[in-house]
């Protein structure tokens, strides 16, 4: 089977955590009103494949240093949470929309902050030149496909936010620690491809 095929098993709904209260014990809430988003999966198509990842600027208002994939709200112009995604890629890290073999779309998820976010998974060939954008993405980075996808890496932590405890998936990985939102949709995809 090959990456392609075995990745459009996961595009569609699914059975995955769909938001930051999904998880036992969980004492947070859904926000009354999501605001919608969109982040592509870029998986790299090397001989082991890698997804794409991006270190976000520690002088954001929100999520300042946190991991996370590219992407963002989805505008009025955007003609759908695809080329959303297509979009905050170019504008984060410079990848070309033309550059993606988009697979589809995955589990949704929402988070405590108040986002609606559809992940968009798309494969992108190796050694682009990508470049991130000053004030927005401190770094790029790839990280391992079998890596983060392998239920061994998936940690289980709590911690208070906002005064109530808090459950959220962590991923470990050299220097980074993929959390939150972007942790639980690549736990996501994990499930759907096991």
């Amino acid at each position: 089977m090959t990456l392609r095929e075995r990745l459009a098993r996961a595009t569609g709904p699914g059975e995955g955590r769909r938001g930051d209260w999904d998880f036992p014990g969980n004492e947070i809430e859904a926000p009354a009103a999501l605001t919608p988003a969109a982040v592509l999966i870029g998986v790299v198509t090397h001989d082991r494949p890698t997804i794409l990842l991006t270190r976000r600027t520690d002088t954001l208002r929100r999520h300042a240093g946190q991991i996370a994939f590219p992407g963002g709200r989805i505008d009025p112009g955007d003609a759908d949470p695809t080329a959303a995604a297509l979009r905050e890629a170019h504008e984060e890290v410079a990848l070309p929309p033309h550059a993606v073999d988009v697979i589809g779309m995955t589990d949704t998820y929402s988070t405590g902050t108040g986002y609606h976010i559809v992940p968009v998974i798309g494969l992108i060939a190796p050694n682009l030149p990508l470049v991130p954008a000053a004030g927005e993405v401190a770094s790029i980075f790839e990280v391992p496909l079998d890596f983060v996808l392998d239920p061994v890496n998936h940690q289980l932590r709590q911690s208070e936010w906002q005064g109530r405890l808090r459950s959220y998936y962590v991923i470990s990985w050299e220097t980074h620690e993929i959390w939150g939102a972007t942790a639980a949709m690549i736990v996501n995809l994990s499930r759907r491809l096991a």
